[in-house]
């Protein structure tokens, strides 16, 4: 069985979802690799939020390198994706390439995780319908729209799809994460 992980992302992705990502996945003996539309490096963002503000706050973030363009990627050689959050979701979703990846991903019965609003991406694929999942509040409509059942939980597992409302769910995610790829199939 492969070890390798996908984790998608672009500019205005999530910096502290990309960073802790590869981090944890290293630490874990996986090896992380880093899509985007291009193999370039990548100007990210934090995002947060601020007492007072209805909405998070856009800050830069630390760079982050693509190691291969998503029309590069063999779905053979991982064993998950994880689609990051922030604003890259956005424009990412949009990309014909990408969807088809998903849907790739999921008729192998591959691990699939979204992060934020990296569920806006997930939607576009068409993998919510009838499934449970998370994602940054201000898109749960997105969810309940295309047929999905959208939970408040930090962190939901459905099948092999794991979802996260933020990074600030990190913990649970990736013990939701790790219980599915560890686990013998």
């Amino acid at each position: 069985m492969t070890r390798k992980v996908l984790i998608v992302t672009g500019d205005g992705g999530d910096s502290y979802e990309a960073l802790y990502a590869c981090q944890r996945f290293l630490e874990a003996h996986w090896e992380p690799v880093i899509a985007a539309p291009a193999r370039r490096r990548l100007h990210m963002v934090f995002h947060d939020t601020e007492p007072g503000w209805d909405t998070y706050m856009e800050r830069p973030g630390h760079s982050v390198d693509a190691n291969i363009a998503i029309t590069a990627v063999s779905t053979k050689e991982f064993a998950a994706i994880v689609i990051l959050g922030g604003r890259a979701p956005e424009y990412l979703r949009n990309d014909a390439s990408l969807l088809e990846l998903l849907r790739e991903f999921a008729a192998q019965n591959k691990c699939i995780c979204a992060i934020g609003h990296g569920i806006q991406v997930l939607v576009a694929a068409g993998l919510t319908s009838g499934r449970t999942v998370t994602g940054h509040p201000h898109v749960c409509v997105e969810v309940e729209r295309a047929g999905g059942i959208y939970s408040e939980k930090l962190a939901v597992r459905d099948g092999r799809m794991i979802t996260a409302q933020s990074w600030k769910a990190h913990p649970e995610f990736y013990r939701e994460v790790f219980a599915v790829l560890e686990a013998p199939k």
